[in-house]
């Protein structure tokens, strides 16, 4: 996963919440990601009543679906926790504000991981990231989300002062679609974080991935 200055932004898929099949699952995943380039996945998955999976389930789910990744040259980054991402075959992690700090994840996980960092929005938080030797900042919720109960929302305007500002690259998340993702782009993210927006697109995920891409490119026009 790295910033690309020939494309302005690119496409980073979020699991579904939950995954009960996963045969069916996979068949979906590898449609979406073989539709147009997809530059990682961030497996963040919960258990039916919106808990915290058990590790072990995380690492099960992610045994099956890093090698189709990586097969299709696919970055995976676990979401929440460092200590799983070894026994994953991951190539990172997404850390939260409640999870591991980033210092800690970093010697536990080497300098070649991909450490992101969510920081809803504040310029404050983002910055502490960077400085820190974040790989990317995260900025959110930019719409109301299914997935998830945002902490915060963020404004299109953090993303276009942090590309003035730093070249770390950010990721746009919350509530994104193929219908709304365009002023996320314009705005300047790096990366824009899609989950329902993918995997209950009416037409299916593939279409919608490669309408997302459409979008990329038309943006680079």
């Amino acid at each position: 996963m790295t910033d690309n200055d020939t494309i302005p932004c690119q496409i980073y898929l979020i699991t579904p919440p939950s995954i009960p099949d996963m045969d069916v699952f996979l068949k979906h995943l590898e449609a979406a990601i073989t539709a147009a380039p997809v530059a990682c996945l961030q497996i963040r998955l919960k258990t039916p009543n919106g808990d915290v999976m058990d590790s072990s389930d995380v690492v099960q789910a992610a045994r099956a679906i890093v090698p189709l990744c990586h097969s299709h040259g696919v970055d995976v980054i676990i979401n929440d926790d460092p200590t799983i991402v070894d026994d994953c075959g991951a190539d990172g992690v997404h850390i939260g504000q409640n999870d591991m700090d980033y210092f800690s994840a970093r010697e536990l996980l080497g300098g070649d991981a991909i450490i992101g960092v969510t920081c809803h929005n504040s310029k404050e938080l983002a910055f502490k990231a960077a400085q820190a030797g974040a790989d990317y900042v995260a900025f959110g919720a930019f719409f109301d989300t299914p997935t998830k109960t945002p902490k915060a929302r963020a404004e299109l305007e953090i993303l276009e002062w942090w590309q003035e500002a730093v070249e770390i690259p950010c990721v746009a998340i919350g509530g994104i679609t193929v219908a709304n993702a365009a002023s996320v782009i314009a705005a300047g993210a790096d990366f824009i974080a899609v989950s329902s927006g993918i995997w209950a697109h009416p037409d299916g995920p593939a279409s919608a991935v490669s309408a997302l891409s459409a979008l990329c490119h038309s943006a680079q026009d």
